[in-house]
């Protein structure tokens, strides 16, 4: 594999439609071998970028690049070498399992009957779990089986970068935990990957390094256990039940912290949990969760809790 200081460079990236600025003078890098997050609420820029590197959609200013290639200009030659496995699949229902992987492996180049075809094929079933259904129809498939064979044909072309767009929505616990061991695999293997999710514990799980965007800017980038420890207290202690209100009112300890409200539950963040503990465990019109913070309080708290159409 050839190698780049980075497999994707983003300068100065910038789009607008109808005089409205959906990604905002962004600069990104993904380095070889990483596993790369982008995050952000509905409407945050994050599926314009995406598209933007992908060479669908020109950026109005900047500079991308991606595996060694100039985008939008050398597009084409840049597709060669990555997999993409879209947010919603796009399997065709006229096939079967092991057709749709043999008809998308010859847009790249592969002998529909070859012995090197044929090897690949086999590799990638395995690889999805798929085997004992290769000649099962796609409307046959659950929807966790759905989404393993579109990753194992977003690898077909044995490709340097993959780009997941929410990889995982809709899925059980089980499809996802399945999902996520390949992923792992993959990035085992070397692979590159750039994943956008709205699963924090799953991009906190995966991802080496991620940014988060929103109103089209970048806000906040690091790995994840950086953000973490940048961004929030480490304890959190959500609080909720019949006697919430009379306790936020009243509770000296509860005023000494950073409390956020959503609906009947109260968020506590703390630097000194034991105290605020103490005092809920002797109430018993309330009951509350005590756990470390996690990315998704760093999400929230940089993005807000607001709905987003």
């Amino acid at each position: 594999m050839d190698t780049y200081t980075d497999i994707v460079s983003l300068d100065g990236l910038s789009k607008s439609y109808a005089e409205q600025c959906v990604v905002n003078n962004i600069s990104l890098s993904v380095k070889q071998g990483e596993y790369f997050g982008l995050l952000g609420p509905n409407g945050a820029g994050k599926t314009t970028t995406l598209r933007m590197l992908l060479g669908m959609t020109p950026p109005d200013s900047g500079v991308l690049n991606v595996l060694g290639h100039a985008i939008p200009e050398q597009a084409q030659q840049m597709r060669c070498n990555i997999g993409v496995v879209p947010q919603m699949d796009n399997l065709d229902p006229d096939f079967s399992v092991i057709e749709n992987l043999r008809t998308y492996a010859s847009y790249f180049g592969l002998k529909p009957h070859s012995a090197a075809m044929q090897q690949r094929i086999e590799e990638l079933l395995d690889f999805a779990n798929l085997r004992a259904k290769a000649e099962a129809t796609i409307e046959s498939l659950s929807g966790g089986m759905k989404r393993r064979l579109t990753l194992a044909r977003a690898l077909v072309n044995d490709p340097q970068l993959l780009i997941l767009d929410e990889p995982t929505t809709g899925l059980d616990p089980q499809a996802r935990q399945l999902i996520w061991q390949r992923l792992r695999e993959l990035k085992r293997a070397g692979r590159t990957l750039i994943l956008t999710t709205h699963y924090m514990e799953e991009a906190q799980r995966l991802c080496d390094r991620l940014a988060i965007m929103d109103h089209g800017r970048i806000i906040a980038e690091g790995t994840p256990a950086n953000l973490i420890e940048q961004h929030i207290e480490p304890h959190v202690i959500e609080v909720y039940g019949a006697g919430l209100n009379k306790w936020l009112d009243n509770s000296t300890v509860s005023s000494q912290e950073r409390v956020e409200r959503l609906g009947e539950t109260a968020f506590v963040y703390s630097h000194d949990e034991a105290p605020l503990v103490s005092e809920l465990c002797q109430i018993d019109d309330l009951q509350f969760l005590h756990r470390r913070a996690n990315l998704e309080d760093v999400f929230l708290k940089l993005t807000g809790r607001e709905l987003r159409e």
